[in-house]
């Protein structure tokens, strides 16, 4: 099978596992469902977690998702459990849907838009958000972190709608196993007559000095960890933070099961807390006595 296509069959599996995992929990935040942008007859909605403490008179740093499905399937049930948490840390955590190829016939590109007019949407309505426009986060899984990454991008594709005086660009990312390059020929067919935007839509060819700080998650064993070299390699010429976080012999979509789930929101807390978007430590634990691996940092920083 080649890589394209593994993509496409674990990021499915991924969705599958993820929905039943996360549901095995019920929700412990105040959510909210809004529409966001409507394409055709299709209304693209985004389902907000409020911490406890919320008022629309705060400014709470925040956080948007966009789940994983080779951008072809996927469900924004996927990071419900991040969200449940980072809101009981003091962030509105948000999960953005948008259009895929099974259910609307788009390609890649369309995702890429839906997904920075979903940010626009989110600094747009900041101030009855109660959020720090300056203060979000974007995230994602596999296709999902792909599209979180390409918020870094000043000017990508774009809804003809959108208000582009509204910058993407976030205060941070935190990326799981995402796809940064959209260049590999595999990929570039899936924008179909399109292919010429595939460097639109590649975020390390906007890889510079002004880039914002990450933390990119993968399993040692995941075949699109190769992908990400080159980012890193950028990045520390750079001297830009990108923090590695590696699951040793774990593959594809490790972040969505126990004990994965838990280790990695504990390193995306510490690295929140890092950049002063969140305060003091993490409130859950690993389910057992095994450290999670360490970050590392870009040696420039």
């Amino acid at each position: 099978m080649s890589l394209f296509a593994f993509l496409g069959r674990s990021m499915a599996l991924m969705a599958t596992v993820s929905f039943m995992a996360m549901h095995a929990s019920a929700s412990a935040a105040e959510t909210k469902t809004e529409v966001y942008a409507t394409r055709g007859d299709r209304e693209l909605t985004i389902t907000l977690h409020y911490p406890q403490d919320w008022s629309a008179d705060d400014a709470h740093p925040s956080i948007i998702f966009f789940f994983g499905g080779g951008w072809n399937a996927g469900s924004t049930e996927q990071f419900v459990t991040q969200a449940d948490y980072l809101a009981s840390r003091g962030m509105v955590a948000a999960r953005a849907d948008y259009r895929v190829k099974s259910r609307d016939g788009v390609t890649p590109d369309e995702c890429v838009r839906d997904a920075r007019s979903a940010v626009r949407w989110m600094k747009k309505n900041a101030s009855r958000l109660g959020i720090d426009p300056e203060k979000l986060v974007a995230s994602g899984g596999s296709a999902g972190g792909h599209l979180a990454a390409c918020m870094m991008i000043d000017s990508s594709v774009e809804a003809t709608d959108d208000d582009l005086s509204i910058s993407t660009t976030p205060a941070a990312m935190i990326l799981f196993n995402p796809v940064l390059t959209f260049e590999p020929p595999p990929l570039k067919e899936r924008l179909g007559d399109r292919q010429d935007l595939a460097d639109k839509i590649s975020p390390i060819a906007f890889l510079d000095k002004n880039t914002p700080p990450s933390l990119i998650l993968f399993g040692s064993d995941d075949r699109l960890l190769a992908l990400a070299k080159p980012y890193w390699e950028q990045a520390e010429q750079l001297g830009v933070r990108a923090d590695r976080f590696i699951a040793d012999g774990k593959g594809h979509g490790f972040f969505n099961r126990s004990p994965w789930q838990e280790r990695t929101l504990i390193a995306a807390d510490a690295f929140l807390v890092s950049l002063g978007l969140l305060e003091g430590q993490a409130t859950l634990e690993a389910p057992d006595d095994k450290p999670a691996p360490a970050r590392r940092r870009a040696r420039n920083n």
